[in-house]
């Protein structure tokens, strides 16, 4: 690891899944929304919203 917190792996740099992809709560949230109602528009939304709409989702459900 270099001075400024990133990996250097096979001659790339990383930050981190968390940083540089979908996170777990926003891929958790797509998912969870897919199977309740199958609308790619609110699959997109709610995982702007990501762990807040897997809270709600879990309180709600």
């Amino acid at each position: 690891m270099s001075s400024n917190g990133m990996f250097r792996y096979g001659g790339y740099r990383t930050f981190g899944v968390a940083k540089m992809g979908v996170g777990f709560g926003t891929a958790l949230a797509i998912t969870i929304s897919w199977s309740a109602n199958k609308s790619i528009l609110w699959a997109i939304f709610h995982g702007i919203l990501s762990w807040l709409y897997v809270v709600y989702y879990a309180i709600r459900y």
